[in-house]
């Protein structure tokens, strides 16, 4: 049985629209490509043909890699996180001890994690070290360019 992959509401949301959209208009769009190709005659010279069977071919992996990941989805609703320790689904500022600044993260499943976002899987070093942990907490996370200090400041709700 495969693993159960975790997200938050807000991400179960995002991939399923993605999914709609990929099943309903990219589908659409990509036959009419190929269509359109198809009209221009020869197709074992036709870099359109070629170029929209390729997208085609991407589209519909795509459907059923996500087809895949919601069937076998564990979600965590941010609305019902408690807020006493960290968790999936929460907000968390901590403190860098050694570079005396704070910083941000929201702890998701590895399917959400985006450090451009500021959003860190929970089986990341960090995200794994600062789970379970209270506001107040010193927070050693061990890295291979050495041990990081955290300090929680606080948690809260995605979106907050």
């Amino acid at each position: 049985m495969a693993e159960k992959k975790i997200l938050t509401y807000s991400g179960l949301k995002k991939l399923e629209a993605e999914l709609e959209d990929l099943k309903v208009n990219q589908r659409r769009e990509i036959a009419q490509k190929i269509k359109e190709a198809r009209e221009q005659g020869d197709l074992s010279e036709n870099a359109e043909y070629d170029a929209a069977k390729d997208e085609q071919r991407d589209i519909e992996a795509r459907i059923e890699e996500l087809e895949k990941l919601l069937k076998n989805v564990e979600v965590v609703d941010e609305d019902e996180v408690e807020l006493d320790t960290i968790s999936i689904g929460c907000r968390v500022k901590v403190h860098d001890i050694e570079f005396d600044e704070d910083m941000e993260f929201a702890i998701v499943g590895s399917t959400e994690a985006n450090s451009l976002q500021g959003k860190i899987s929970n089986e990341s070093p960090v995200g794994r070290a600062l789970l379970k942990h209270k506001v107040g907490d010193s927070v050693v996370v061990e890295t291979q360019a050495g041990d990081i200090t955290y300090v929680v400041l606080a948690i809260s709700r995605q979106g907050e």
